[in-house]
């Protein structure tokens, strides 16, 4: 069991059959910011989407929490969910820095990363802002915390309210301490050759209008072989504005690396 956590991780599944995709949100999301994916790609994959300490219905942690902490958790879940297999990493913003982590746990065990809303930034400063901001007004931050990660084209919609109401309706079951010390952990250096030792196919998916946008050109240049889309007008939660540019640029990469089931691509009307 993952020190510092108090118990397993929430996860929900979609898809009998195919290899493991596991979905690792951001801050201040939970799970369901992947129904899309979940649902579109369950058609080929068994997908598994973790709610992280803090979020959604999983446990709270304490003081302490690691990232490392955080990435044995998410195994613990896919291990529960299918027992012995290797997995496609996804993760969005913070699901994007507990990935590589993951994937230095089981190097064996991860067959891609899918990472997004992320970039290479070894001063962290971003830590302290959302620190203040969740010290200074606790849970409900994340109800403005979502706006704040969307694009402003997005931001009017009728779906980015859905997904802010959707979340913060589920303030109840999170825990402002837990999500603290998420960042205090981020806040972390990153470890030596932290993404340079990165082996497996690897993609950034990354929204034009996105803060850590810029940024995510360095993180590629430090993977080996690593590819990058960038998805046009979408902000840092690009797989809610774009899904279906999202998906069909995620598809291709897998497609690409023989991860798509059958090795074929799936039909043009799909994505």
């Amino acid at each position: 069991m993952a020190q510092h956590i108090h118990g397993p991780l929430y996860y929900e599944r979609m898809g009998r059959g195919g290899p493991v995709v596991a979905f690792i949100h951001p801050n201040p999301m939970d799970q369901s910011c992947w129904i899309f994916q979940m649902a579109h790609l369950s058609t080929w994959y068994r997908c598994i989407a973790i709610d992280i300490p803090g979020y959604g219905r999983s446990p709270k942690a304490d003081a302490g929490l690691t990232m490392d902490d955080m990435a044995q958790a998410c195994w613990e879940a896919i291990d529960e969910a299918a027992a012995g297999e290797n997995a496609i990493l996804v993760g969005c913003s913070v699901g994007s820095s507990i990935a590589p982590f993951m994937y230095h746990q089981r190097p064996n065990k991860t067959a891609a990363l899918v990472l997004s809303g992320t970039g290479y930034n070894p001063t962290k400063e971003f830590t302290k802002k959302r620190i203040d901001k969740y010290t200074a007004n606790g849970i409900d931050y994340r109800w403005a915390y979502t706006f704040e990660d969307l694009s402003p084209a997005f931001r009017t919609t009728p779906m980015a309210h859905f997904f802010a109401n959707l979340f913060s309706e589920r303030n109840e079951q999170a825990d402002v301490e837990t999500i603290i010390h998420q960042f205090k952990a981020l806040a972390q250096p990153y470890p030596e050759a932290h993404h340079e030792r990165i082996a497996c196919p690897t993609i950034i998916l990354t929204g034009s209008e996105d803060g850590s946008h810029p940024s995510s050109y360095a993180l590629q240049s430090l993977i080996p072989n690593c590819e990058l889309k960038t998805l046009p007008g979408a902000g840092h939660a690009c797989q809610m504005e774009q899904p279906w540019l999202y998906d069909r640029f995620m598809i291709e990469f897998l497609t690409k690396h023989g991860l798509f089931p059958g090795g074929s691509k799936p039909a043009r009307s799909i994505v």
